[in-house]
């Protein structure tokens, strides 16, 4: 028997099946939600026992996508959708109505800063090129959405690159920015989910200044680091008087709850290029590096 006469697969797809779901004939047996095809039961689906399958879909469908685009690495970026990009912030302290509002607009408007180094951060990174196998390193990944995010996905996009946006689904509007890559734009509904999805594949991680979200994402993120859980990584906190000035680390460790080492975890630097001589360095002290599971020699970081 010729090896092409044998069938690749006997039970049919389940977008074949799909399709003929949607031609049965109507009768009241057809018409009720009990024989709708499980997969396309989407009130089935949000029923409160089935978290653990969303659960899995949720981690599953991001993974899935990102590896058939051959996502090998990402360079993460975390920080307020509160600071605004320098054209804009004269706009908050002309909004100002009273001394408070003034007073945090200006505080602002000195922080819009850390959008341009954000966008020129996602250029350097997005300029990697692909490691032996083909696989996109240093792709940029942020939250997709405004402001720091904003300017990360922007800078990618100023140099032809694609980047990855994760949105999640808030009680108010949020809506993935301009320069998120289309096919590489996701929208979460767990939170757990999506920090696990920032971290899989990253490879450098900068943290600008931000709120609780941002708080949130370095905590863990550190947390990872700290006991073992994820291999070390460059962390790089941008603003080291903001960061200084919101979180007292060094009383951390002379109160004996972390070690002085874990201080060692971060990196404060200032602008894009300082960031990224970091990251530069760090990898260049380590002969290989071991990217998606497998050794692969530093990729494409500059001198």
């Amino acid at each position: 028997m010729k090896k092409n006469n044998v069938p690749k697969r006997v039970f049919a797809r389940a977008e074949e099946d799909a399709a003929a779901a949607k031609t049965a004939t109507q009768t009241p047996q057809t018409a009720s939600p009990a024989y709708k095809l499980a997969f396309q039961d989407t009130e089935f689906l949000l029923r409160e026992d089935l978290r653990p399958v969303r659960f899995q879909l949720e981690l599953l469908k991001p993974e899935v996508l990102l590896d058939e685009q051959k996502i090998g690495s990402t360079f993460v970026f975390y920080g307020s959708a509160r600071i605004p990009e320098p054209a804009k912030a004269d706009q908050l302290i002309a909004a100002a109505k009273t001394e408070t509002q003034l007073r945090i607009a200006e505080r602002l408007k000195a922080k819009s800063r850390y959008y341009e180094e954000a966008r020129k951060l996602a250029q350097l990174a997005s300029q990697s090129p692909p490691d032996e196998d083909g696989k996109r390193q240093f792709v940029v990944c942020s939250g997709g959405g405004p402001s720091i995010m904003e300017a990360a996905n922007r800078g990618a996009h100023d140099v032809g690159a694609d980047s990855i946006g994760l949105n999640i689904v808030l009680p108010y509007e949020q809506a993935p920015n301009i320069y998120v890559t289309p096919s590489l734009s996701f929208q979460f509904h767990y939170f757990a989910l999506r920090k696990m999805h920032f971290l899989l594949r990253a490879r450098a991680v900068a943290v600008f200044p931000g709120g609780f979200g941002t708080f949130d994402e370095t905590f863990e993120l550190l947390t990872l680091v700290q006991t073992g859980k994820m291999a070390m990584l460059p962390i790089l906190l941008f603003g080291k008087e903001f960061w200084t000035k919101v979180i007292d680390f060094q009383a951390l460790a002379e109160e004996g709850v972390v070690s002085p080492n874990d201080l060692d975890l971060i990196r404060f630097v200032d602008t894009a290029e300082e960031a990224w001589a970091k990251v530069n360095e760090y990898y260049a002290k380590k002969t290989r590096v071991r990217l998606n599971g497998d050794e692969h020699l530093p990729p494409g970081l500059a001198a």
